[in-house]
């Protein structure tokens, strides 16, 4: 059942949330999601009937908390969207009657090193909605080359990554093989670097559990410093320069220990 959130629910949520510069966390479960999309679907197809279909590919949070059990919720729907001009207004009028923000579906990550056109090639069946909305997402190792290729300190991908490849039990060679179906070559990556030795680490473990709690508590420490930044020094954070703000906060915090 989809409900309205209230201020004092979301600030609560906010504190758990990674962060995210310039955005409202929101609280998405996997069964809020699918009574959104179950939604979405009746308003797109009253709005543009039943001749041109629509197809949502999830990405990033929406896609971990619809396969997996480690996560269960993610503060933003990201999505590679294909359909119809009215869908756009299914979005808009899903949100407003439920409150949701303005955007609350986006494809704003087409703007980050995770995008890839070819997405969509690599994409599986989620499920159908109003016989007219297909939504889609991606298969395990396709997911945790995106998170490679994103690569950020101050959200989940670090802790994502070592759950999807837990979870799933994909093995190095699947994950290198899509970043060079998606991206062209492992090098590629802007942290390519990192991104092999956290591979690395990950494949070395013999307890993957208590590594992606290690790393989960770091992001999280990343999202109180920011937030604090944030507060102090409004407007300094851009997506940017988040990363050297994020690791100038973390030297001066270790000097002070």
């Amino acid at each position: 059942m989809i409900q309205k959130q209230n201020s004092s629910e979301q600030n609560n949520r906010e504190n758990n949330e990674a962060y995210s510069p310039g955005t409202k966390a929101q609280d998405f479960t996997k069964e809020a999601l699918d009574d959104l999309l179950r939604e979405l679907g009746k308003c797109f197809r009253k709005l543009n009937g039943n001749k041109m279909p629509a197809e949502i590919i999830l990405v990033g949070g929406a896609s971990v908390i619809v396969g997996y059990g480690f996560r269960n919720r993610t503060s933003d729907i990201d999505a590679l969207i294909q359909a119809s001009s009215a869908m756009s207004m299914a979005i808009d009028q899903v949100g407003d009657r439920y409150g949701m923000p303005k955007g609350w579906l986006n494809q704003d990550f087409k703007k980050t090193d995770s995008y890839s056109p070819k997405i969509v090639q690599y994409s599986v069946h989620y499920k159908t909605f109003s016989n007219i909305m297909e939504v889609r997402t991606l298969p395990a190792e396709y997911l945790a080359a995106m998170k490679l290729a994103s690569f950020r300190a101050y959200k989940y991908d670090k802790s994502d990554i070592i759950g999807i490849i837990a979870e799933s039990g994909i093995n190095r060679d699947q994950i290198e093989t899509a970043i060079t179906n998606l991206y062209g070559s492992f090098d590629k990556l802007t942290s390519f670097e990192a991104a092999s030795l956290l591979l690395d680490e990950i494949y070395k473990s013999s307890d993957k559990k208590a590594l992606y709690m290690e790393y989960r508590k770091e992001e999280q420490q990343n999202y109180s410093l920011l937030k604090n930044i944030n507060t102090n020094y409004p407007g300094l954070l851009k997506s940017e320069n988040v990363n050297d703000v994020l690791a100038a906060a973390r030297r001066k915090l270790a000097e002070q220990k």
